[in-house]
């Protein structure tokens, strides 16, 4: 099996992941701007003294999810100076494999918090808990897949996960608040 190390080197840097975005760069770059840490926080002091360094992201560009997620991870790497890299999941599914959610999908982004050793530290993702039960709400009314109207439903829904991803400042607070409470708690 391949090591976190050798996942980690062979990895884009966050900064050039998002450079090549081909989907939802301007959103994502829209929501890290509009973004910024809390003015205190005491859980970053605490978390500075922790052992971590790198985070190695789970993800791919078309995904809603890392959209909303993936700008508020890299204000927090950058306060923390952690060295963030991005694994493309679509390339290689062994290391996907291994975070699944609910041990079975595939669900992305997945952040692999790092030591200097490269050995786990914990893992986030792929939402907050709030915003789970926002998108469970949203697709409560998204019928079975044989239904001859899933289709239409199941974009309803997307669109309305993504208008909210895209603009709700709470949702971010949510994130941001999961993140930094999982690398206290690990």
């Amino acid at each position: 099996m391949t090591s976190l190390e050798t996942y980690f080197k062979n990895s884009q840097p966050l900064d050039q992941y998002i450079e090549a975005m081909t989907e939802n760069k301007e959103n994502l770059l829209t929501i890290y701007n509009s973004f910024s840490l809390p003015e205190e926080d005491n859980r970053i002091e605490k978390i500075k003294s922790l052992n971590y360094s790198k985070v190695l992201v789970i993800t791919e560009d078309w995904c809603g999810d890392a959209m909303m997620n993936v700008p508020i991870l890299k204000h927090i790497s950058e306060t923390l100076n952690l060295e963030v890299r991005v694994f493309h999941r679509d390339e290689n599914t062994d290391l996907i494999d291994q975070y699944l959610t609910n041990g079975t999908a595939r669900s992305i982004p997945i952040f692999v918090f790092l030591n200097d050793a490269y050995e786990q530290q914990t893992v986030w993702g792929p939402r907050a808990r709030q915003v789970q039960h926002f998108v469970d709400e949203a697709r409560s009314n998204v019928p079975a897949k044989d239904d001859p109207t899933f289709e239409d439903k199941s974009a309803e829904a997307h669109t309305i996960m993504m208008n909210r991803y895209k603009t709700d400042s709470q949702l971010w607070k949510y994130v941001y608040d999961s993140i930094l409470d999982k690398l206290i708690i690990k």
